[in-house]
């Protein structure tokens, strides 16, 4: 038997206000997935990360997300589900105040974790998986930008999530960071069978590694299996 689909849209509306963005939109990402969302600017691509991670709620339709039905999601379930998804936001949103260890372990107490040697070993593994092992007791504003989107997928894989939902987390970076930080995505996604849908407006990104890809246009989304990217 198939296990259910990490996520899974079947003719869902999706709304700004009053305005339709998205309709009738239907796809679904496996778990162990690698999935890129694309799109011109104010397309949609947004509005649909956020109704993934709860901020937005269906206009119409149905959609399931980590085992939430998206239909029936309340402010106290909202929490929860955040607890099964990872989000690598464009800007970082760190807390500068706080050391890169402090940053960690604000999220585990945040969603629950209060047995200190756990919450210990989840920071150390989780800096060991983003290459930064000896960076914990730095202030974030003493990492270079590519060490800082490293902490931030740090923050978003700590919690063992069933798939980390990336904004376009290369946006900010030079074409070498860039590469980096992809090698990490792919790695992760292979090595631990995390699914991942990246908005990415990167098109050489897409040629290089190429994947499933989700494209926000005319008001809908088509599902594309790109071997080279068409940026149109």
């Amino acid at each position: 038997m198939q296990p259910e689909p990490v996520i899974q849209f079947l003719h869902a509306n999706i709304n700004q206000g009053p305005t339709l963005v998205l309709s009738n939109v239907t796809f679904d990402i496996d778990h162990g997935e690698f999935v890129y969302l694309i799109g011109k600017t104010g397309t949609g691509k947004s509005s649909l990360l956020k109704t993934i991670y709860g901020e937005l709620p269906l206009s119409g339709g149905a959609a399931y997300v980590a085992g939430f039905d998206l239909n029936d999601l309340t402010w106290k379930k909202t929490p929860y589900l955040r607890r099964k998804l990872g989000i690598v936001f464009q800007d970082f949103q760190l807390l500068m105040d706080r050391s890169v260890e402090a940053n960690l372990e604000f999220v585990l107490r945040a969603t629950g974790n209060k047995d200190k040697a756990l919450i210990k070993i989840k920071i150390d593994e989780a800096l060991r998986r983003v290459g930064l092992p000896t960076k914990g007791f730095k202030m974030p504003y003493e990492l270079s930008g590519g060490e800082q989107q490293r902490l931030v997928i740090a923050r978003a894989i700590i919690n063992d999530p069933e798939i980390i939902v990336a904004d376009e987390p290369t946006g900010n970076l030079d074409p070498e960071t860039s590469d980096d930080i992809m090698q990490l995505l792919r790695h992760l996604n292979a090595e631990y069978k995390t699914a991942i849908l990246m908005a990415t407006h990167n098109y050489n990104i897409l040629e290089k590694w190429p994947a499933k890809t989700l494209r926000c246009i005319n008001g809908g989304l088509q599902v594309e299996h790109l071997e080279k990217a068409d940026p149109q």
